[in-house]
């Protein structure tokens, strides 16, 4: 017996029908859908919306954006923008030309897997978390030591 094609709508995606590569579970809430390889999925996803002529729509540009682990204000700061102007990219469906192509450049870069861009993307995630930390910096016989610690407010 064939499966029925399942939709596979992640973060919003509104055009990916899977043919196989699921099974349809039951569960105490009701009936759920339990994916294979997931990993492998999304990746296929991305790969295709990488390729994929024409513009990416909002929610397309969001989902490579959250597969590279970026946040709009990441996206925002490496692209020199502003948070918001993100947000209505994704939200509004229009993404500029140059946005578009430098995140598919982007995540086509990491799955091939450059090693400098994953750096860079790696950094640009830690920023983030860096805001709201304070370095801490001591002299010690060696010399100076430095670390990071959580603000405290």
């Amino acid at each position: 017996m064939t499966k029925s094609p399942c939709r596979f709508d992640d973060a919003g995606l509104k055009n990916v029908w899977l043919a196989n590569g699921y099974n349809v579970v039951d569960t105490p809430y009701g009936r759920g859908v339990s994916y294979h390889d997931i990993d492998g999925l999304t990746r296929a996803i991305c790969a295709v919306l990488a390729h994929k002529p024409g513009r990416l729509t909002g929610v397309e540009f969001r989902y490579l954006r959250l597969h590279l682990r970026l946040s709009q204000k990441s996206v925002a700061n490496l692209f020199g923008n502003t948070e918001q102007s993100v947000a209505n990219w994704e939200k509004r469906g229009r993404v500029p030309l140059w946005a578009d192509k430098h995140l598919r450049l982007l995540w086509l870069a990491v799955n091939a897997g450059q090693q400098t861009v994953k750096r860079v993307i790696a950094r640009l995630n830690g920023i983030e978390r860096l805001v709201d930390q304070r370095i801490v910096v001591e002299e010690t016989r060696r010399g100076w030591r430095s670390r990071t610690e959580a603000a405290v407010a």
